[in-house]
């Protein structure tokens, strides 16, 4: 979404993260007859938190202003049928743009935009990084379509996928484990040192088989290194013991402060 809006090469303001006030600041500074869209995103990566849409909604009206949400993080996780944060909130006929990805959650790969249809043959007809791709191929189209139909029925996973993230968090709290609450299936374990990170991210790989990534600077801001956990469904009971129990016991080895319950 950033290298999209560079690449536009058109007049950009930055608000600062999920601030409403400092929003509505920059659109009242702006200019009233300009177009104007505000792009965001759901659920955010790093962090795991959510942004108020309908409040950003609200303040896109007052400006005249257009939106843009990214939910690629939240496609196929929440929402009665797997559509995201927005239709979880009854808000998507308020957004000009949604941006979604048949990875993820739909298991594949690809993305996509939802949007109005003289919007959408716009963006066929003028943007080259979609005019000068390769379609999907037939095989993973047709797996996108049984993952969207699936998920569009199912809250099996839903429901699990929220259960194993409650187990995650509970356990983590018990062994003194930092990380941030978020209302969001995102666990980001801080440990707020780059070469630790990156060292425990190796020993969980190499000695207990557990793949966490490791995230440092650039991505986040110095002293907030931390590994992004993000469970499934289909991780049972004994797969977030072991997880767990090895980060305690890393924990230790590393001299990391521990959360005071």
């Amino acid at each position: 979404m950033i290298e999209g809006i560079r690449y536009s090469k058109c007049e950009r303001v930055i608000f600062k993260h999920n601030s409403l006030t400092d929003l509505e600041a920059k659109l009242q500074a702006a200019d009233p007859r300009a177009p104007k869209i505000i792009a965001f995103e759901s659920v955010y990566s790093m962090d795991g938190d959510i942004s108020p849409i309908k409040e950003i909604c609200d303040l896109a009206d007052k400006y005249g202003a257009m939106t843009y949400l990214d939910e690629v993080h939240a496609v196929g996780m929440y929402g009665a049928r797997g559509g995201g944060i927005a239709e979880r909130e009854g808000l998507m006929h308020r957004l000009t743009v949604i941006e979604g990805t048949i990875g993820k959650a739909f298991g594949v790969m690809g993305g996509y935009i939802a949007a109005s249809t003289a919007l959408c043959d716009f963006i066929r007809s003028f943007a080259s990084g979609f005019i000068f791709t390769t379609a999907l191929p037939p095989a993973l189209a047709a797996g996108a379509v049984a993952s969207i139909r699936h998920l569009k029925e199912s809250q099996v996973e839903r429901f699990a996928h929220q259960e194993r993230v409650r187990r995650l968090r509970n356990l983590l709290d018990k062994n003194g484990i930092p990380h941030l609450n978020n209302p969001s299936h995102i666990v980001p374990v801080i440990v707020g040192d780059a070469s630790k990170c990156k060292w425990i991210s190796d020993l969980l790989l190499d000695n207990c088989g557990v793949y966490v990534q490791p995230i440092n600077y650039p991505t986040v801001p110095k002293k907030t290194e931390r590994l992004r956990i993000t469970p499934t469904p289909l991780h049972s009971d004994a797969d977030i013991d072991h997880l767990v129990s090895a980060l305690h016991q890393l924990w230790s080895r590393c001299a990391l402060a521990r959360a005071v319950a």
